[in-house]
């Protein structure tokens, strides 16, 4: 059982029910096409997405969160498909398959960051759109939510470069200051890095 396993194991929803507040502000009305939800762990925003009817599948490390998602589709009268993935390891994902993907919190050791960000863009279709958001590494001084270990934490610099790398087109990535009430382990200001990203 990994570290994630062990947090999710419990029947609480760490992180809340109720999906990120970056993903609601994007996603805002009922719609259609696949959502590929990335590091998802329990299952909170790709359940918000398959309610406004999005066809919605989900990759993560934790097969106790895989678990857990499930569970909240049942409960909400919704189908999410998941699957137990290493986001971290070279070409997880198949490319091309999706309209859009999302990142909310999905945090690895720096030198494995570049392959879950290739994954990420690499999955979506030619002209669809990829959306994130993670702490940034001053998220330390906050103690509102996170890793404790900067290495698992995001640079403003080295995520664009993870982009650029990638064929994508930057329509918005910034570091900012922003407030979140999220289950037990995030809550109250945090610093963030959010991202928009268009697949070329």
């Amino acid at each position: 059982m990994n570290h994630w396993d062990e947090k999710f194991k419990d029947k609480v929803y760490l992180y809340g029910e109720e999906a990120n507040q970056f993903v609601k502000d994007q996603f805002t009305q009922e719609g259609t096409g696949s959502i590929a939800c990335f590091a998802e762990g329990e299952g909170r925003n790709a359940v918000y997405l398959a309610r406004l009817g999005y066809d919605v599948i989900t990759f993560d490390y934790s097969a106790e969160g895989l678990k857990k998602t499930e569970k909240l589709a049942e409960k909400f009268g919704v189908k999410v498909n998941t699957n137990l993935q290493d986001l971290t390891k070279e070409n997880a994902v198949d490319a091309s398959q999706f309209d859009y993907a999302i990142m909310i919190f999905g945090h690895v050791k720096e030198e494995s960051q570049q392959f879950l960000f290739n994954n990420l863009i690499q999955s979506v279709k030619p002209g669809g759109k990829i959306y994130f958001e993670v702490y940034a590494k001053a998220q330390l001084e906050y103690g509102t939510g996170g890793p404790k270990d900067s290495e698992m934490l995001y640079d403003l610099e080295m995520v664009r470069k993870h982009c650029e790398l990638n064929d994508v087109t930057i329509i918005e990535l910034e570091e900012k200051e922003v407030v979140r009430h999220e289950g037990d382990k995030h809550n109250g200001k945090c610093c963030v890095i959010q991202g928009i990203l268009g697949k070329k």
